[in-house]
């Protein structure tokens, strides 16, 4: 009866360990989860403005080309470089004037899954977005008018623009939106560690990083945000650590308490080259940021009800942080494009 009772016992927490392993390791109690965090097929584009290969590499050659700025030494590309997983590495953008700008550069990997864009989400799509740093004086500080004449008199974008808008070739505002939103989906992260473990190579990361996706998923809560093969919801949290004057998407939405301070979700995807963090650039390493999340930041209505502190343990940290690493794919290099002049 004793060596019966002990077998049952045994069975019970072998089953258990199983459950547990599978949830943190594998796939037998986690197929589902790991299935929401799959890469999609192909980039999705509006309607309003669908792909051409034209029209791409018109956007590109804007993106890289420093006109778009008045004193025509800096583009979009110097904040947002491919060498930097297309950020620029500094706690705060800077604009011509070399003054601090009021929140860091966000990657522009993965736009083309976004929703509304910036970190408060002034942008309702990513069209609208190319002008605001264009037309800012204390970004790019260029005019309009004056960058559609200047790009009129080179016959290479005149060509371009033909190309990429064969109705109508007309060199003009909204072309130069639709076709550098066109060129910013196209940048997409690459695959990963992470991505090939999803789709079942189980080699693929080790142990630490299963049981820290299990974290991830479960106790840290991070995936409440964090969500999709993405791993962003689009949505903006109050996470505890903005100050008092730094209200964020509350500033549009003034009457919301649940928006004050809150800011956008960014995308996971190569974190571990993408520091500092924040919207601030306010903190400098990923373990850093773990620290934060485990103190559960700044207790006040805004806060995001899934911020808590954690309790995590030493290993627990660990963990995490060795599968945020699993995020990072192979830098994959990116042509510069010849520019018309």
């Amino acid at each position: 009866m004793l060596h019966r009772t002990r077998f049952v016992l045994f069975w019970l927490l072998a089953l258990l360990l199983g459950a547990g392993q599978g949830a943190a390791e594998g796939p037998r109690a986690g197929v589902e989860v790991k299935e929401a965090f799959r890469r999609p097929a192909e980039i999705p584009f509006p309607s309003e403005n669908p792909y051409s290969p034209d029209k791409a590499y018109l956007g590109k050659l804007l993106f890289f080309d420093p006109i778009l700025s008045g004193s025509g030494t800096i583009s979009c590309a110097t904040c947002h470089n491919p060498g930097l997983s297309w950020g620029d590495g500094l706690p705060r953008a800077f604009g011509e004037g070399r003054v601090p700008l009021p929140f860091r550069s966000p990657t522009t990997l993965n736009l083309a899954w976004g929703e509304i864009y910036g970190w408060d989400g002034k942008f309702p799509d990513l069209e609208s977005v190319a002008f605001a740093p264009l037309n800012n004086k204390a970004n790019m500080n260029r005019d309009p008018a004056e960058l559609v004449r200047d790009l009129s008199a080179m016959r290479g974008y005149r060509d371009a623009f033909a190309a990429a808008f064969p109705e109508d070739g007309a060199i003009d505002r909204r072309k130069m939106e639709l076709a550098i939103a066109t060129y910013e989906r196209t940048i997409v992260s690459g695959r990963t560690p992470f991505d090939r473990w999803i789709e079942g190579d189980e080699a693929a990361i080790g142990d630490r990083a299963k049981r820290g996706f299990a974290l991830f998923v479960g106790k840290g809560k991070c995936s409440a945000c964090h969500s999709g093969w993405n791993m962003t919801d689009n949505a903006f949290h109050d996470i505890g650590i903005a100050g008092e004057a730094d209200t964020g998407r509350g500033r549009l939405f003034r009457n919301s308490v649940a928006l004050q301070h809150a800011f956008k979700t960014p995308t996971l995807r190569d974190v571990a080259h993408r520091a500092p963090y924040m919207h601030d650039g306010s903190i400098r390493t990923l373990t850093e940021v773990i620290e934060t999340y485990d103190r559960g930041g700044i207790d006040r209505p805004s806060r995001d009800p899934n911020i808590r502190p954690l309790g995590l343990s030493a290993e627990e940290k660990a963990e995490l942080l060795a599968f945020l690493e699993t995020l990072t794919a192979e830098d994959a290099p990116t042509s510069i494009p010849r520019l018309p002049r």
